[in-house]
């Protein structure tokens, strides 16, 4: 195996970067969460984040470390929201002009979040446009820095100072995690999670959790080689909407990530009403699919420490509604 993109020194070296700017998610526990899994459950709700996601941390990472001259020409990114918003408040932060292409599907609280923090806005048709072919022709034609969602090492460094934080708060506690679940779209948080937890410990294992209709990592793993899916399925999961694993994610995940699990609409809908009940939290479709996995017992987890990384928080008011009327008592 050839020496990996990112290391556990990257890891380490994005979150002093990152200290004093991002927020310090906390690292919280649950009686209800407990009982139901039959397992002493962590949960670390990156949704508290700037933004409202995890997505912030890769982002800074990315941006703070342009030259002079390159944030002068300024950035251009793709995302359906949370890198969107995770750019645009790195760029402001930074002073850089961004530009964001954004489906124009995207959940309006994405869209509404990316404009406020001074990002320019351009909407394409997800079914008839390529993202990628508009970011890369508003790059070239202002010079400017392409920055990918999560395919980047910075990206994947910023991102692992998550699982790296949720570690060292277990260890400020004596304790250990058994497991750590963490959502999967295009793999930079799982990339760099996973980078973190298996450089700390080995012997952590690490289950990525992703929406049934685009289970291209689980397919990937059962291939030998990433696979790409047509993409077509509708999903409330539209910040894990990536057809295909990133090359530089996929080097990572397919050869350190142990599990690659996968939860239904319905149960991530329960999840997201079990989040608000229970734990107080509002949380965004692709944040849940972790604690969906735990509620429905994806796996084995009795009688273990488990963490789950709850990746963000931004979910319309009307998807929110319609989770806690389906699932009144979740």
């Amino acid at each position: 195996m050839s020496a990996p993109a990112v290391t556990l020194n990257d890891v380490q070296a994005a979150a002093k970067r990152l200290s004093g700017v991002a927020i310090s998610t906390p690292l919280l526990n649950n009686q209800e969460l407990d009982r139901r899994a039959g397992a002493q459950v962590f949960y670390k709700p990156e949704s508290l984040q700037h933004i409202g996601a995890f997505k912030f941390r890769g982002a800074y990472n990315r941006l703070v470390q342009l030259s002079v001259a390159e944030r002068a020409r300024g950035v251009v990114a793709f995302s359906s929201g949370n890198h969107a918003q995770g750019i645009a408040y790195a760029a402001k932060l930074l002073g850089i002009r961004a530009s964001i292409v954004m489906p124009a599907d995207a959940p309006k609280i994405k869209l509404a979040g990316t404009r406020a923090l001074g990002a320019e806005v351009r909407l394409y048709d997800r079914h008839k446009e390529s993202r990628e072919q508009i970011a890369a022709d508003i790059a070239a034609e202002r010079g400017s820095i392409l920055v990918p969602a999560f395919d980047d090492p910075d990206i994947i460094a910023g991102q692992g100072s998550c699982g790296l934080e949720l570690l060292e708060q277990l260890q400020a506690r004596e304790l250990r995690a058994d497991r750590v679940l963490c959502p999967v779209g295009g793999g930079g948080l799982l990339a760099g999670v996973t980078v973190a937890c298996k450089g700390i410990d080995p012997a952590i294992k690490v289950s990525a959790v992703e929406p049934e209709h685009f289970d291209d990592h689980r397919l990937s793993r059962e291939a030998g080689k990433r696979v790409k899916i047509d993409g077509t399925a509708t999903t409330l999961c539209d910040s894990l909407m990536a057809t295909s694993p990133g090359e530089l994610t996929w080097a990572i995940n397919g050869e350190l990530v142990d599990d690659f699990i996968t939860v239904s609409e319905v149960e991530v809908e329960h999840a997201i009403s079990f989040a608000f009940r229970y734990l107080k939290l509002v949380v965004e479709p692709g944040g849940a699919v972790p604690l969906a996995a735990l509620l429905q017992e994806k796996l084995d987890f009795r009688g273990q420490t488990i963490a789950l990384i709850i990746s963000g928080g931004n979910i319309d008011q009307e998807t929110l509604q319609r989770c806690l009327e389906k699932f009144p008592s979740p």
